[in-house]
């Protein structure tokens, strides 16, 4: 089957977006198709599917991929080849990993693959390593410490100094071979650390110790979920959700002790992830101790990701994460970035970003904030709100998020706070972005958005004041719901507000 070109046939697919690009990920536990839209460097995932089809399943035992789980794969692949089809996807990356590599049928099922009209790559389980740290450095700029990508079929760890990777190994570790450590002593918890501190200390070499740890792959990101719901964490999405090494020793400890049943109860932990838990905790446990790192974080960003941050062009890859995320997403919500920065420049004077926030953290928030209006009225708090805190942005910390969501609540006329905000954040860091919020309030409805009403007034503080200098063209925009923002802005700011009146000569020269 080859893919052929039909454009207008996805008009208007995906809320705006574009399918541009796409991965098929084959593994050892599933074979996924992801199909992203927006920025590459922060992109957004369109379509996410899967297959457990369980390739690696027998390959320990048997040295091959079983017929059944092989059928299963293909069944979805056929499915998938044929969706890029009708979407007129062409730019497509296919990865197989340790099933495949390790599988004497490997080459069979590579085969069945070109068949499909796929051009499969069957990474090393070093390649494998390297690219998920490549996905960690897009996902955390400056990340320094090791990555370690827990599949169905190995486990991969590599260095990661910023964007330089060094000594990537793969162990025969992985998520489906968990159990055949457990059948190695006597079944117990103990007995099996035992086991896995011996494989890792054989392959993983000289390592720094305190370093911080990348956690990359479905299982660990399960069992920061785990964690956050039994810590009451107000957040949901565990990218980015770190632990101390004493609170991950304990999360190891804690859910080594879980039975599958149990976590099947638990809201977004699936059945799948819910029998390898408990193994996977083992696995951390013996991690703590042959590696000893200062803390964990766990990344969303992996192998995939890693694909698509290496074919970026290095000013690509030097964007802010971030900002490049946010103003995709505002743009299409009616804030384009240009927009934005007249905004935050406005702004600038009387509510820049003091002791708690950043430029960019402040430009982020103005883009949201603006978004924020196309809502509807009767639901556009809420779900601004949760844009900033539960929304999957990259290169921001809980801090940040509740800063962001205070902004954007500031911007609404609504100062009390969310108590999420409050337990993510201090006091004064929440203050700090409050008074972004009324100013971005006080500068749309000053003109409604025009860029001619930001060109012709000016905001300062002078003398103890909040001064809104005004050409005496724009005078009259002076009044009703300016004047009360102006007023809630300079309570917050503890001025006093001041309006002065000036010929247009005169403001533009001072603007020069």
């Amino acid at each position: 089957m080859s893919f052929k070109k039909r454009r207008g046939d996805r008009d208007g697919a995906f809320s705006g977006n574009t399918a541009s690009r796409a991965i098929i990920d084959i593994g050892s536990n599933t074979v996924r198709l992801v199909i992203y839209g927006g920025t590459m460097r922060a992109p957004t995932v369109l379509l996410n599917e899967k297959v457990t089809a369980k390739l690696g399943r027998d390959v320990a035992s048997t040295g091959r991929m079983g017929d059944d789980a092989v059928a299963l794969a293909m069944r979805g692949l056929e499915r998938f080849v044929l969706l890029l089809e009708d979407l007129d996807v062409t730019d497509i990356e296919t990865v197989a990993t340790a099933a495949t590599r390790d599988a004497s049928n490997g080459p069979a099922f590579v085969a069945s693959l070109e068949r499909l009209g796929l051009t499969p790559r069957v990474l090393s389980g070093e390649e494998e390593a390297v690219l998920s740290a490549h996905g960690v450095a897009g996902a955390f700029p400056g990340a320094q410490g090791l990555v370690a990508d827990l599949g169905g079929g190995s486990l991969e760890l590599v260095n990661l100094d910023k964007s330089d990777v060094s000594d990537p190994v793969t162990l025969p570790i992985g998520a489906l071979r968990l159990p055949d450590y457990r059948a190695k002593g006597d079944g117990s918890d103990a007995a099996m650390r035992t086991a896995l501190e011996k494989a890792l200390n054989k392959g993983v070499g000289a390592r720094a110790a305190e370093a911080t740890l990348y956690l990359v792959g479905g299982t660990w990101r399960s069992m920061a979920v785990f964690a956050m719901q039994s810590a009451g964490h107000p957040l949901s999405d565990p990218h980015g959700f770190e632990l101390d090494a004493k609170s991950a020793k304990a999360l190891s400890k804690a859910l080594a002790s879980e039975s599958p049943e149990d976590l099947k109860t638990r809201k977004r932990i699936s059945a799948m992830r819910s029998e390898k838990l408990p193994d996977a905790a083992v696995l951390l446990q013996a991690m703590l101790g042959v590696l000893k790192p200062s803390r964990i974080v766990f990344s969303s960003w992996g192998l995939r990701e890693g694909l698509l941050f290496d074919r970026l062009a290095s000013q690509g890859q030097a964007q802010d994460p971030l900002l490049a995320g946010v103003s995709t997403f505002a743009s299409q919500r009616g804030a384009p970035p240009t927009l934005a920065a007249r905004i935050a420049s406005w702004t600038l004077d009387a509510a820049p970003a003091r002791k708690f926030g950043s430029e960019r953290l402040r430009l982020a928030a103005t883009m949201l904030s603006l978004a924020s209006m196309q809502i509807e009225p009767n639901i556009r708090l809420p779900q601004a709100i949760n844009w900033a805190l539960q929304k999957r942005w990259l290169a921001i910390e809980g801090a940040e998020r509740a800063m962001l969501a205070a902004a954007i609540s500031a911007n609404g006329n609504q100062l009390d706070l969310d108590e999420r905000m409050r337990a993510l954040a201090s006091d004064a860091a929440l203050e700090e972005a409050i008074k972004w919020g009324l100013a971005t309030r006080l500068a749309r409805r000053l003109g409604a958005l025009s860029r001619r009403s930001l060109d012709m007034s000016r905001l300062v503080i002078e003398d103890q004041a909040l001064v809104l200098r005004l050409a005496t063209s724009h005078a009259a925009l002076y009044c009703g719901p300016v004047e009360k923002d102006m007023k809630l802005l300079s309570a917050q700011l503890g001025l006093i507000p001041r309006v002065d009146i000036v010929a247009d000569e005169a403001l533009r020269m001072a603007k020069d």
